[in-house]
């Protein structure tokens, strides 16, 4: 099971910008701040202005929030950055051995219970905004 490191990243960017929205705000800058390569920054930042959560304006170093904290979700970043692959939180083996019983079986029976806790993580994520996780910064 992984929910990929865009999630983070993506908030950690999310919540720079709004703490340091009269600074500069550049790929570098932020690089600098979550610990890793320009070029990733580019690359969530770049899901994060597909999904209207930024504006990015190319050579200025600038990136602004596009929407007030309040109204983002930990949910919106998720699904902005594709958290989850192909939306399933839960690996499944693919091929388990017909001839076992609990192999021809599992499947089945696990993935129901999988989508439900995919759920309840989901929920929980709309519920959570971006002011929410900046305010708790601010301690």
């Amino acid at each position: 099971m992984s929910v990929s490191s865009r999630f983070y990243i993506g908030i950690h960017i999310l919540s720079l910008l709004e703490i340091n929205k009269e600074g500069n705000n550049s790929s570098e800058m932020i690089a600098d701040s979550v610990n890793t390569h320009p070029v990733i920054i580019r690359k969530v930042m770049g899901m994060l202005k597909k999904s209207g959560l930024v504006h990015v304006t190319r050579g200025k170093a600038g990136a602004t929030l596009a929407r007030d904290l309040s109204e983002i979700t930990l949910f919106d970043v998720y699904t902005a950055v594709n958290a989850v692959n192909d939306n399933n939180l839960f690996n499944i083996q693919e091929k388990p051995n017909p001839d076992c019983p609990v192999g021809k079986n599992l499947q089945g029976t696990i993935e129901p219970i999988f989508s439900l806790a995919q759920r309840a993580l989901e929920k929980v994520l709309e519920n959570v905004t971006l002011q929410d996780i900046v305010f708790d910064l601010d301690k």
